[in-house]
């Protein structure tokens, strides 16, 4: 039975009373002054506060194509343990932090809504989750600080009721505008350029009346009416809907503008006399309670167009129009998501010219490099979420690999093919292909990312095979049974109409697996070649007969003890295996020595493995030389000697230790290995 001291000595350990005091301070208007003048920082606007928020977490800086990329960490979700991390997409969020970057400097785009576009599941949404959360996080450290105030107003009963500013307003719109320049101008006498506050706005129609009837009620003595101030720790937090607004379209008819600007508390008009008091006003609509942070439109174009109306003078000016009131100041993010047809019908919308053009638009694709978009699925299949069925290699990479396909355009590269593409977006070698060349195939084909699969559809059928009847069975699934599963779902695919582009996706599918199957043997050919002392026995007889080869020398016999010509027949048996053509052969065996050379002037010792090529066509070799003691065609027909069975039984285990199988997933790539080799001997017989 668990120990109640323990519960709640864990609380007390967790809970930090200091941090909760910290979050909750209070002081006085002049008490705020003096924080201020040590740290001009808190009176940032919304867009240099998320600005500094990205930046607080680091940055990465490298090359990609020749170009200079900057990596966030921010969108790496440090937050919350990479719940929410983005993968790839560097180009989309260095756009991203632009804006905020030109905002934060006051270069325009801060009158201008932002608005992400990209095809469904391409991780809009997510990146204004991260904005959001990181906003709530960064509030609560001590460099993200944010204030407001409330008002002590007296009551009946010769005490105060302290009524807090209902949009959060920045204490020193408090200060008259006769004087605020001046005020701001002293703040910012020390502050780089780059770093200058400004104070822009009035106060909300609440706070203006309640202003003027102190300033009223104390002949204008403005001193006396900060007294009346009590200066809050002002903590963002999207659920007490603080500095954070979501809205998400409804029902057109039953959309109301007062979910956006607030309404009329009828309760009180009775106590105020008049509906156009501003005591007598919720300002709780979305971009009331926004005020101060940021505000997320969920699929923004399905809005009604009165709603977009609402937004144009909200990104402009910064001012929205609560009911019976004025226009009103705000000083928020406004961010949008939407997909392809939506932003269509906007573009063909002449009426919202207005809109387009206080829009700034962002492309957000799919991913088009397969260590990322990998990424994604390992995310949520993995051995600490998976337990008790085991996931085969490849399988993940597989999956990911069709979603890439359906993604990139066909190159325009005559004999370059599209999985051939997909390899160099990933960073493999291609001969003949450079950096430059890989840079061009990118910007041919600008709409790359923007069409093809959803990760959420790979995402759905990974769990689909994770439940399935064989995978309980086995314990396991493995690329077969997922590609199975992806090709099922595209007859009944709710966003694939065309019949065209489905056979098109059955064609590639047809391509991974063909790839898949050339992975694995791979990975067979390696398992049974991974004897290490053979493999150095045969590269140190390569090494040996090439040295004198070029040399023009002959070889020792270590039996005989006679002389002989270099073994032509042993090296060209390994170099075929790389396909180095005969007439090529001397300048491969002249590379292999000038590399040896080169590694000996700078006192390094030559190893095979640190020759990729080399070390393929001595694993190959190697194979092809125990690949008959394996037999592995009797792996097919179930025949197997004792001898061979052990043979088999350490191929498999290097299978599990070197590439991650199991004994079931080993045992059968193991056979189907087996059978496309009896296959192709069957083909080469007839």
């Amino acid at each position: 039975m668990a120990d109640k001291n323990a519960i709640w000595e864990i609380v007390e350990k967790r809970f930090d009373p200091q941090s909760f005091r910290d979050e909750h301070w209070e002081g006085t208007f002049d008490d705020y002054l003096d924080l201020v003048l040590r740290n001009p920082s808190i009176v940032r606007n919304s867009f240099q506060r998320i600005y500094d928020m990205i930046l607080h977490f680091g940055i990465e800086r490298y090359t990609k194509l020749k170009q200079d990329c900057v990596r966030y960490k921010f969108f790496s979700d440090p937050i919350g343990q990479g719940e929410d991390a983005i993968y790839g997409m560097e180009r989309s969020l260095m756009q991203l932090v632009d804006f905020f970057k030109s905002a934060a400097q006051g270069y325009g785009t801060e009158h201008r809504i932002l608005l992400l576009h990209g095809p469904v599941g391409s991780a809009k949404s997510t990146i204004c989750r991260l904005l959001k959360k990181g906003l709530e996080h960064y509030s609560r450290l001590d460099e993200g600080a944010v204030y407001a105030f409330s008002w002590k107003i007296p009551n009946d009963d010769g005490g105060f009721d302290l009524v807090d500013c209902p949009m959060h307003e920045e204490p020193l719109k408090l200060i008259p505008h006769a004087a605020r320049h001046d005020v701001v101008a002293t703040i910012n006498e020390s502050l780089p350029p780059e770093r200058q506050v400004t104070v822009e706005g009035d106060l909300d129609p609440f706070c203006r009346k309640t202003y003027a009837d102190f300033l009223r009620q104390y002949d204008g003595d403005w001193k006396k009416v900060m007294d009346h101030i009590v200066v809050t720790r002002f903590i963002v937090s999207e659920k007490d809907r603080r500095g954070i607004g979501t809205f998400q379209p409804k029902d057109e008819k039953n959309q109301d503008s007062t979910e956006l600007t607030g309404d009329i508390n009828y309760r009180k008009i009775a106590e105020y006399g008049s509906d156009s008091d501003p005591r007598a006003f919720n300002f709780d609509g979305e971009l009331n309670i926004a005020n101060r942070g940021i505000i997320e439109f969920i699929e923004v174009l399905k809005l009604d167009v009165a709603f977009l109306y609402d937004l144009l003078g909200a990104s402009q000016e910064h001012v929205i129009k609560p009911k019976k009131f004025a226009q009103t100041s705000i000083d928020e993010v406004i961010i949008g998501h939407t997909n392809e047809p939506e932003y269509k019908k906007l573009q063909n919308n002449e009426l919202m010219e207005a809109f387009r053009d206080r829009t700034i638009k962002i492309d957000i694709p799919y991913n088009v490099v397969l260590e990322d978009e990998i990424k994604i699925y390992e995310k949520d299949f993995n051995n600490e979420k998976i337990r008790g069925i085991h996931i085969a290699p490849h399988t993940i990479e597989t999956a990911a690999m069709w979603a890439l396909l359906t993604r990139l355009e066909e190159p325009k590269k005559a004999g370059l093919t599209l999985l051939q593409k997909l390899k160099l977006y990933n960073g493999k070698s291609i001969p003949g292909y450079t950096e430059d060349s890989v840079k061009e195939l990118a910007e041919e084909a600008k709409r790359e990312g923007m069409q093809g699969i959803s990760p959420r559809y790979i995402q759905d059928k990974i769990s689909n095979s994770l439940v399935c009847e064989q995978a309980i069975q086995n314990k396991g699934i493995n690329p077969f049974m997922v590609l199975n599963e992806l090709e099922l779902g595209l007859s009944h695919h709710s966003l694939l109409n065309d019949e065209e582009l489905k056979k098109r996706y059955k064609e590639l599918l047809a391509v991974v697996r063909e790839e898949y199957d050339d992975i694995l043997k791979g990975e067979v050919q390696r398992a049974i070649s991974a004897d290490e002392d053979a493999i150095k026995r045969l590269a140190a007889n390569y090494i040996e007969n090439v040295r004198a080869y070029t040399q023009r020398e002959k070889v020792r016999n270590k039996y005989t003890g006679k002389d002989e010509e270099p073994d032509e027949r042993m090296m060209r048996s390994i170099e075929e295996k790389i396909d180095i053509p005969d007439s090529r052969k001397e300048d491969f065996r002249q590379e292999i020595m000038n590399y040896i050379g080169a590694l000996a002037l700078d006192g390094r010792k030559f190893e095979y493995s640190t020759n990729a090529r080399l070390l393929k066509a001595l694993e190959l070799k190697l194979f092809e030389d125990q690949r008959d003691t394996i037999k592995l065609k009797n792996v097919v027909s179930g025949v197997v000697d004792d001898e061979t069975q052990a043979k088999i039984d350490v191929v498999k285990q290097r299978l599990i230790k070197y590439f991650g199988y199991n004994e079931t997933s080993a045992t059968d790539v193991l056979n189907y290995v087996a059978s496309i080799f009896a296959r192709g001997d069957a083909k080469s017989d007839e």
